[in-house]
């Protein structure tokens, strides 16, 4: 057995995954990594690197470069030009980020799963009870970032940023084990509501991207802020940001959850599943 399938062996046992990835120091441990990951130095570099080839599927053949400054530059690596083509049919919300699919569908009224048998409210995740009526038994799409996979998110659709409102949080693991254990665990993490409003139609879309263990920090191009743990929340900061479809919106600082929120209407385009892997640029549902 390789070291690299005895590792991926060990991370497969629940409780041996939660303990070493939620029972830590979780907020003082990422903070640690925002500021390890960006160290320059070749050595530091080139073996943080190597270790996170050795536990994950890391693929840097898309990469815009071949070279890194350090495991940050790495993390919020740009693609190479045409490397996710974007689907132009007017009707089509595409995936804003490449993922794969967690619990998605219609929403239950205000209710939204996690995962199977663990609902939240919209309410609890938005934090503002007129925007989650605006999707009340709409549809939604949980789209989890593993940490091999390109980090940037774009926009769905032509669209208006209208308001980004950043909640401080915790940062639990978001990985499907823990899922199964926390309850409403979205709901505890550091998050970003980013609305927009779609060109055209006057859709109201939401993404909400999740801030995880190790992932803390959003960044986004039309704000001049990072988002991170060293802001308090909730924190409402009016944006009038035109975006092009498929136009880069921002990066995790390394990578986690994206939720996408649509009102009644809209449906899951029929490759949309649980478990399905889902690239940048890729029909995720339709307008009405």
């Amino acid at each position: 057995m390789t070291l690299k399938s005895l590792i991926a062996k060990i991370s497969q046992q629940e409780d041996l995954n939660f303990l070493l990835s939620n029972r830590i120091p979780r907020r003082l441990l990422t903070q640690f990594m925002g500021w390890f990951s960006r160290i320059e130095q070749p050595l530091v570099r080139d073996a943080s690197i190597g270790m996170w080839r050795l536990f994950s599927d890391l693929d840097l053949s898309e990469a815009k470069k071949a070279r890194f400054k350090s495991m940050h530059d790495c993390f919020t690596r740009e693609l190479r030009d045409g490397a996710r083509p974007i689907d132009a049919d007017p009707a089509a919300l595409v995936s804003p980020c490449d993922a794969l699919v967690g619990a998605c569908g219609t929403i239950a009224g205000n209710e939204v799963l996690q995962i199977k048998g663990f609902p939240y409210a919209l309410r609890d995740l938005l934090g503002d009870s007129d925007l989650a009526g605006i999707y009340r038994d709409g549809r939604y799409a949980t789209l989890r970032l593993t940490s091999s996979m390109y980090h940037r998110f774009h926009a769905p659709h032509d669209c208006t940023v209208e308001q980004v409102t950043y909640i401080s949080g915790d940062t639990w693991n978001v990985n499907p084990i823990a899922l199964k254990r926390i309850e409403k665990l979205f709901c505890k993490n550091e998050r970003a509501l980013i609305r927009t409003t779609l060109t055209g139609s006057g859709h109201v879309v939401t993404l909400v991207p999740v801030a995880a263990i190790l992932v803390a920090s959003i960044r986004l191009h039309f704000l001049d802020i990072v988002l991170s743990l060293r802001h308090d929340g909730p924190t409402v900061i009016a944006c009038d940001a035109r975006l092009r479809k498929g136009e880069e919106m921002g990066w995790f600082q390394h990578g986690s959850t994206i939720i996408v929120f649509a009102p009644n209407g809209f449906t899951l385009c029929d490759e949309v599943a649980e478990g399905r892997i889902i690239r940048v640029g890729q029909p995720l549902m339709r307008l009405p």
